[in-house]
C-alpha cells in the first residue's frame, strides 16, 4: 500500500523516496530485502546506486564487485553481464512480461466529490456516538464557540495520539473537535522573523516548507530549519508525518517530543487565540507545566507556531537517540542554539534543550548561564559537561528507565554540538581569530546518520542439465500464493465472512502477577450493550484442566499466576461491545507473593523438575590440565513473536452430537483438535479444526494459540451459536508468550593456543508460569550448547525456572540459539584472555568429520570446514580486517568490528513420538490433484514444496497439483509443524502417497505409454481403482536415552557460516549493519527462492533478537512493551547494507526427501556475527580509554548497553546507584 501510494504520487521515484515511503513497515520474516528488490524495479534506471572502480555495477567487472542494481540487460539480471569465468544466468522465477507495464493513466480516480470539496463552501459537521460528540467547525469563530463551550473538548487533526490514549490507554473524551478545515491553522507565511504555520499543517507540509526555504534562503539564516529537517527525517513514518500536525505535537507535550526541544531551544513564538482574546508567548520553560500540560487556558487554542530564521554568527544542531532509528519514539532528544559575538567565538547567548530527562521539555539553565561569556573551547565542554551531569540527573526509579544511558546522551550530544560548531565557525572565522581545530580523529563523531541503499547477491546452484522442464524441485519457484498475498486477496482467518448470528469473544484478564481471586463483580458488564454471557470457570463443561503440561486451566479458577491470565470472557454482538464489558468486570484480589525474575527465581530455587543435566568426558581432568580457567556470565532477553496475524479463531457449533468447526490460526491441529473436545466434553472426533494459513508463527502459535481456540471453542458451546475472537496486538503480546530469556553461567579451561579442554555450564530459562514447552526447550539447549565446537570434557546443567510471567513457549530456534550464544561468548573470552584472532580460536575448536558430540552422536556430512572458508573468500575476511583496524585507528568516536561464526543446528523433534506424518492424495478424473498434508501454511513456503514434491513424484505439473488448507478429518494426529521438519516429514509421506498412486496407475501407463496423464487416470477409474491414497513417514534410526547420553536425537544437522561487519556510534550508542555474507547448507535446495528467503528472514529475525527487541517488565511482572510503539523489530533500515546469501553447493543430505535439508530455523543464529561484531567494535573502543580483557555484554546489544559499555570520561561523570538500593522502572527477567 505504501508502494502504491509512491507511485500514484510519482511513478518514477527515487531510490530515497522509496526508502522513506517504507519508514514504519514491519515485517522482518521478509528479511526486506527481496521487496526493496522488487520495488527498485520502479525506480528511475534501476541503478542501485553502487559504485565501484568503473564508476555503476554495470559498467565494469570490479574484483570487489557485489550487489545487483534490479536492472535487466539483454542477459537478463546485470549480474549475468560476465567474463566467461564468472557465474552464469540466473533462474528467473517469473516471466517479466506476465506483467503489464505501470500506466498511471488507467489507474482509479481519485474522487471527484473530495477533489471539489474544497472549492464548495464549508459547513460545520457534528456526530454524536456512544459516550462521544465529534465537531468539524468550518471556520476560526465555530472553533473559538465551541472551545468556549467546551473548554475540555480535545483538539485532534491527525489523531495519531488520541485514537492510541482511547484506543489502548481507556481514556474517554466527551467532546472532540476537529478543526483540520478551519483556514487560519492551515496558514503558512514568510515574515521578518521566519516562518509562521498554522497549527493544523501537516508535518510534511511543514517539511517541504522548510526544503524549499533552505534552497532560497542564505544558508546562515536557515539552522533552525535544518535541525527541524533532521528531526523529521526520523519522525515517524511518511504515513503519519502525511496527517499529523505540528499543533497536535507541541500541544501533546509529550516529555520525549522530537520537535520540542528544537522549537524551545530556537525560542519560536507560539501564538494563542480564545473566543475572548489573543496572545503570542515564547515557547521557553514555562510553557510546560506539567506532565502533559501546557500554560494555555483552557478556552485557549494554539493557532500558529512561528519558527524564527536563525543570525548570522548562531549555529543550531538537533539530536535524537531511540532505540531503532526508523519510526521510534525517542529515548533522549536534544536542540541546542548558540550565539556568539560577530566574529567572535565568545558566546553571547545558548540555549540547550532536552526532552526525555523530565516529565517536559527542559532547558539546561544552570549550566547555559554559565557558559554565557565563555570562548567556545576545550575548557567551556569541560565546565559543560561536569555542570550538565549535575543538571540533567535522572532518579534511578524514572519512568522509561536507561537512567544512565540518558544521562550520559546529554553530555554527548553537547559533546557533538560542540564540535559541530566548531567545525563551522572555524570556516566561517575564515582565520581571523585563534578557534581550536577538531582532531582529525573526532571528525567522524558530527558526521549525520546516512544508510545506503541495501544490495544483495543471491547464489545457489542450478538444477542438474538435463532435468525435465516440468520437475520443479530444485528450481526458483515462487511462493504459490505470492501474487494473492501481495494484493491481499489471501484469506486469513479473521478474513472469513461472518456467520449469521455470530459472537465476539472478549477476555477478561489478571491485572496481578499471582494473587487469589476474592470477588468478581460482573454486574455493569452484564448492563453494557451487546452482552450475551459471561464465562467463567464453572462454566466449562468438560475439563478445565488443559495445555501441553496439564497444568493450565481454560478460565482462572480461584488463583491467577501471571498478569494476563485468562480469567473469563464476555460474549457479546461485536468486538467493541464484548471489550467493553470485558473491561467493566471488577476483580477483588488478594497479592500473593509473585517471582518475576530468573534472579529471584534462583534465589527461592523455584525450578520445575526435573533438574536437567548432561555430561561427557572427565571434568575435573579437562580443568586440571588447562593453561587458564576463566568464568563469565551472559543474560539472553526474551523475544516476541510479533507475528502480523495476532491469534484468531472462529468456533462454529453444528447443532447435534457436539460436532463443531473450529477455524484457527495455529501451528498445531492435533492439540487445538483435542484441548477444545476435551473442554467442552466431547470425543476428539467430534471436533474439526480447519487452518487456510497464518499470517506467521514462528512458534507462537506450536501451543499457546489453544488458549485462546479452547476458551472460543467453550464459548461457542454454550452459547450454541458461532463465536469469533482476534486478539488485538496488546492483548496477544501480553498474553501469549514469547521466546524464553536465559541466563549462561560458565566455566572455561583452555590452552594457551586456544583449545578448549573443559567447560561447565549452567543455563537458567525463564518459562513463566506454566511448563508449556519449557522442557523440551532446555532439553534443545543442552543438545546445542556447543554450537559447533568438539569440547572433550563437559557438563551442561539446566534450571526451567517458574515464575509468575505468562509461559514462555516455542520461538524459531526453540533453546538453541540461547544455548549457542552463551557457547560463542565463551570462546570469544578465549580468544580474548590468549590475545588470539577470534576468527582462528573457534577455527580450531570446530567439530571434524566423524566426531561424536558431546551427547555421542557421529557427525556424518559435517560442511561447517567448508562453509567457513567459503564464507571467508566471500567476505574477503582478512583484507576487510585490516580494513577495519585501519579505520578504527583514524577513528575515536566511531568503530567497527567484524565477526564470523557458525551454527550447528539439529533437525528433528527432541520428543521422538513427533517425528511422524501423514498426507492424503486425491486424483480426480479430470487429472488434476488434491493434496492434504500434516504440515501448516505460515508463510514460510511449506505448500509450495509440497506441491513441488508431489508434482516431481507424480511427473505432472505443479499447476495440476492443489492444497485447499490444513484439517484434521483429512490428516489425523498430526505433529505440529515446528522444528524445522515439516518438509522432512510432510515431504516423505506425500512421497509415499504418490508412490501408491504411481503403483496403481503403472499398468494403464504401460498399457497406453503413448497417453497423457489424463487418460491413464480416466482409464484407472473406469476399472474401479482406487484414485485415492494416504501417506505415512516416520524418521528411522532416531532417538535419544538421557540416562546413557547416548543415540541421534537428530536425524541430521543443518550447517550455516556468517561474517557480519558492523560500525558503531561510540556516543550515542548506535550501530550500523555494513555487511553480511552467509553461507548455508540446505542440502540440495528443494526450492532456492524460498530457501534464501528463509535464510534472510530468520537472520533479521535474529538481528531483532540479538541487537534490538527487548521485553520490558515492571517488577509486579507488567509488561510495558506491548505494541509497536514500544517494542522495536527490526525494520527496513536495519538490515545490512550488503546482504549476500551463498547456497553450499554439492553437498545433497540422504536423510531427507530429495537429498535436501530444512531451513527454517538454523539460519536464525547466524546474525549472531552481528553481535559479536559490535562486542569486536565495542572492544577497539574500550581499548582507546586503556581497558583491555574480556568484558560482559548482555543480549541484545541494544544503544544502551553499546554505549554504557564504551566507556569514557562521559560515562565517568555519570555514575549510577547499586542494584537493590532502588526499585528500577524496569527490571531484567
Amino acid at each position: 500500500m505504501s508502494m502504491y501510494c509512491l507511485l500514484r504520487n510519482n511513478n518514477q521515484p527515487r531510490i530515497g523516496e522509496i526508502e522513506a515511503a517504507f519508514q514504519g513497515n514491519l515485517c522482518r520474516c521478509t528479511g526486506y530485502r527481496p521487496i526493496l528488490q522488487g520495488f527498485k524495479t520502479f525506480t528511475k534506471g534501476g541503478c542501485c546506486g553502487k559504485t565501484m572502480v568503473n564508476g555503476c555495477c554495470k559498467n565494469g567487472k570490479d574484483d570487489n564487485a557485489v550487489g545487483c542494481c534490479g536492472k535487466t540487460s539483454e542477459n537478463g539480471c546485470c549480474m549475468n553481464e560476465k567474463d566467461d569465468h564468472e557465474l552464469q544466468k540466473a533462474s528467473e522465477l517469473y516471466d517479466p512480461s506476465d506483467f503489464r507495464p505501470l500506466d498511471p493513466t488507467q489507474e482509479a480516480i481519485f474522487p471527484p466529490e473530495l477533489m471539489i470539496q474544497k472549492s464548495m463552501p464549508q459547513k460545520q459537521v457534528y456526530f454524536k456516538g456512544d459516550g462521544v460528540t465529534w465537531y468539524q467547525p468550518s471556520n476560526l469563530s465555530e472553533l473559538l464557540a465551541l472551545k468556549s463551550k467546551y473548554p475540555e473538548a480535545k483538539l485532534v487533526v491527525g489523531n495519531t495520539e488520541v485514537g492510541i490514549e482511547v484506543k489502548f490507554k481507556n481514556m474517554q473524551y466527551p467532546v472532540i473537535i476537529a478543526p483540520g478545515w478551519v483556514k487560519e491553522l492551515n496558514t503558512i507565511e514568510y515574515t521578518q522573523e521566519g516562518i509562521y504555520f498554522g497549527a493544523a499543517c501537516s508535518l510534511t507540509t511543514m517539511g517541504d516548507t522548510l526544503k524549499k526555504a533552505i534552497s532560497e534562503l542564505p544558508a546562515y539564516k536557515t539552522e533552525v530549519f535544518k535541525a527541524v529537517l533532521e528531526q523529521l527525517r526520523w519522525f515517524a513514518g511518511e504515513q503519519i508525518r502525511n496527517v499529523s500536525a505540528v499543533g497536535g505535537n507541541i500541544m501533546t507535550a509529550s516529555p520525549i517530543s522530537d520537535l520540542n526541544p528544537v522549537f524551545m531551544a530556537s525560542g519560536s513564538k507560539l501564538h494563542l487565540i480564545s473566543h475572548e482574546s489573543k496572545r503570542t508567548v515564547c515557547m521557553d520553560e514555562n510553557f510546560y507545566t506539567g506532565y502533559r500540560k501546557t500554560m494555555l487556558k483552557p478556552q485557549e487554542i494554539l493557532l500558529a507556531i512561528e519558527i524564527p530564521y536563525s543570525k548570522k554568527w548562531e549555529y543550531f544542531s538537533a539530536f535524537k537517540q531511540a532505540t531503532r532509528r526508523d519510526d521510534d519514539i525517542a529515548i533522549v532528544t536534544s536542540g541546542m542554539r548558540v550565539l556568539f559575538n560577530a566574529d567572535s567565538h565568545r558566546v553571547e547567548e545558548i540555549q540547550l534543550s532536552y526532552g526525555g530527562m523530565a516529565p517536559v521539555t527542559v532547558l539546561a539553565q544552570n549550566t547555559c548561564k554559565e557558559l554565557v561569556g565563555r570562548e567556545w573551547g576545550d575548557c567551556l565542554l569541560q565546565d559543560a559537561c561536569q555542570s550538565l551531569a549535575k543538571e540533567m540527573s535522572l532518579s534511578p526509579s524514572a519512568p522509561g528507565g536507561m537512567v544512565e544511558f540518558r544521562h550520559t546522551l546529554t553530555l554527548s550530544f553537547f559533546f557533538k554540538f560542540y564540535l559541530t560548531v566548531l567545525k563551522k565557525l572555524a570556516l566561517d572565522v575564515k582565520g581571523t581569530i585563534d578557534v581550536e581545530k577538531i582532531p582529525q580523529k573526532y571528525e567522524s563523531a558530527i558526521e549525520l546518520f546516512h544508510q545506503p541503499y541495501p544490495t544483495g547477491v543471491q547464489l545457489y546452484q542450478d538444477v542438474p542439465e538435463g532435468q525435465a522442464s516440468e520437475d520443479f524441485v530444485g528450481r526458483p519457484l515462487m511462493h504459490l500464493s505470492a501474487l494473492k498475498q501481495a494484493t491481499g486477496e489471501a484469506v486469513y482467518c479473521d478474513d472469513i465472512p461472518h456467520y449469521e448470528n455470530e459472537l465476539y469473544l472478549g477476555l477478561i484478564l489478571s491485572t496481578k502477577a499471582h494473587a487469589k481471586i476474592i470477588s468478581i463483580d460482573i454486574a455493569e458488564a452484564e448492563r453494557s450493550p451487546g452482552v450475551v454471557r459471561l464465562l467463567f470457570a464453572k462454566d466449562v463443561t468438560g475439563s478445565n484442566i488443559t495445555g501441553i503440561g496439564h497444568d493450565e486451566t481454560v478460565f482462572a479458577d480461584g488463583v491467577v499466576t501471571c498478569v494476563g491470565h485468562i480469567i473469563g470472557g464476555v460474549v457479546a454482538d461485536t468486538q467493541m461491545n464484548a471489550q467493553r464489558a470485558a473491561k467493566a468486570v471488577k476483580v477483588l484480589y488478594e497479592d500473593l507473593p509473585a517471582i518475576i525474575t530468573l534472579q529471584q527465581a534462583i534465589e527461592k530455587e523455584s525450578y520445575y523438575q526435573p533438574i536437567k543435566q548432561m555430561e561427557n568426558g572427565d571434568l575435573g581432568c579437562g580443568f586440571q590440565e588447562a593453561d587458564h580457567i576463566h568464568e563469565g556470565e551472559i543474560y539472553i532477553g526474551g523475544q516476541e513473536h510479533f507475528y502480523l496475524e495476532t491469534n484468531c479463531t472462529i468456533a462454529v457449533p453444528k447443532g447435534e452430537d457436539g460436532e463443531m468447526e473450529l477455524f484457527v490460526s495455529t501451528q498445531n491441529t492435533t492439540k487445538t483438535q483435542s484441548f477444545a473436545a476435551d473442554a467442552i466434553g466431547v470425543p476428539s472426533s467430534r471436533i474439526v479444526v480447519r487452518v487456510k494459513r497464518m499470517g506467521g508463527g514462528f512458534g507462537g502459535k506450536e501451543s499457546r494459540s489453544t488458549i485462546i481456540s479452547t476458551a472460543v471453542a467453550v464459548a461457542a458451546h454454550t452459547t450454541g451459536r458461532p463465536v469469533r475472537c482476534m486478539l488485538d496486538r496488546d492483548e496477544d503480546m501480553l498474553i501469549t508468550g514469547g521466546r524464553h530469556p536465559y541466563l549462561g553461567h560458565y566455566k572455561v579451561g583452555f590452552m594457551k593456543s586456544g583449545k578448549v579442554t573443559a567447560l561447565e555450564v549452567s543455563f537458567y530459562s525463564n518459562a513463566g508460569n506454566t511448563l508449556d514447552l519449557s522442557e523440551a526447550v532446555m532439553d534443545r539447549t543442552l543438545f546445542h550448547m556447543t554450537n559447533s565446537y568438539k569440547i572433550p570434557n563437559i557438563r551442561g546443567t539446566g534450571y526451567v525456572c517458574r515464575t509468575n510471567l505468562p509461559s514462555n513457549t516455542a520461538f524459531r530456534g526453540f533453546g538453541g540459539p540461547q544455548a549457542m550464544m552463551i557457547a560463542e561468548c565463551w570462546m570469544n573470552d578465549v580468544a580474548q584472555i590468549c590475545s588470539l584472532p577470534p576468527e582462528d580460536v573457534r577455527k580450531l575448536n570446530l567439530f571434524n568429520e566423524g566426531d561424536l558430540t558431546h551427547y555421542n552422536q557421529k557427525l556424518e556430512g559435517f560442511t561447517v570446514h567448508r562453509c567457513w572458508d567459503e564464507c571467508l573468500k566471500n567476505s574477503d575476511y582478512h583484507k576487510r580486517k585490516l580494513s577495519i583496524e585501519e579505520f578504527n585507528r583514524q577513528h575515536r568516536w566511531k568503530k567497527r568490528g567484524i565477526a564470523i561464526t557458525p551454527t550447528m543446528f539439529g533437525i528433528s523433534f527432541t520428543l521422538t513420538l513427533l517425528n511422524q506424518a501423514g498426507a492424503l492424495v486425491h486424483v480426480y478424473t479430470d487429472g488434476s490433484v488434491l493434496l492434504t498434508h500434516g504440515g501448516t501454511e505460515m508463510g514460510q513456503g511449506l505448500h509450495t514444496k509440497m506441491i513441488q514434491v508431489a508434482s516431481k513424484t507424480l511427473k505432472i505439473p505443479t499447476s495440476k497439483v492443489f492444497i485447499s488448507e490444513t484439517s484434521t478429518n483429512t490428516v489425523p494426529n498430526t505433529s505440529p509443524t515446528a522444528a524445522s521438519a515439516s518438509s522432512d516429514l510432510n515431504g516423505m509421506a506425500v512421497y509415499n502417497a504418490c508412490q501408491k498412486l504411481l503403483k496403481r496407475l503403472e499398468p494403464y501407463k504401460q498399457s497406453k505409454p503413448s497417453g497423457t496423464w489424463e487418460d491413464w487416470v480416466m482409464a484407472a477409474y473406469v476399472d474401479r481403482v482406487s484414485l485415492s491414497a494416504s501417506g505415512f513417514f516416520k524418521t528411522p534410526g532416531i532417538g535419544y536415552d538421557p540416562v546413557k547420553n547416548e543415540g541421534n536425537p537428530s536425524n541430521y544437522f543443518s550447517y550455516g557460516v556468517a561474517c557480519s561487519e558492523v560500525e558503531i556510534d561510540c556516543l550515542t550508542g548506535d550501530h550500523k549493519n555494513l555487511r553480511t555474507h552467509i553461507v548455508m547448507d540446505v542440502g540440495t535446495s528443494l526450492n532456492p527462492a524460498i530457501d534464501i528467503g528463509q535464510i534472510e528472514g530468520a537472520f533479521v529475525q535474529g538481528l531483532g533478537l540479538f541487537t534490538l527487541e527487548e521485553m520490558k517488565y515492571s517488577s509486579d511482572g507488567f509488561l510495558y512493551t506491548r505494541g509497536p510503539g514500544m517494542y522495536k523489530i527490526p525494520s527496513f533500515g536495519d538490515i545490512p547494507t550488503e546482504f549476500n546469501v551463498s547456497l553450499l553447493r554439492d553437498c545433497p543430505n540422504s536423510k531427507a526427501i530429495y537429498s535436501s535439508k530444512a531451513v527454517g530455523e538454523p539460519p536464525l543464529f547466524l546474525s549472531a556475527s552481528v553481535f559479536f561484531a559490535i562486542k569486536d567494535a565495542i572492544t577497539s573502543a574500550r581499548l582507546e580509554a586503556g581497558i583491555t580483557g574480556p568484558f560482559r555484554l548482555d543480549s541484545p546489544a541494544t544503544p544502551e548497553r553499546i554505549r554504557n559499555a564504551c566507556i569514557d570520561n562521559f560515562t565517568k561523570l555519570c555514575p549510577v546507584l547499586e542494584p537493590g538500593s532502588f526499585k528500577p522502572w524496569a527490571v531484567q527477567v
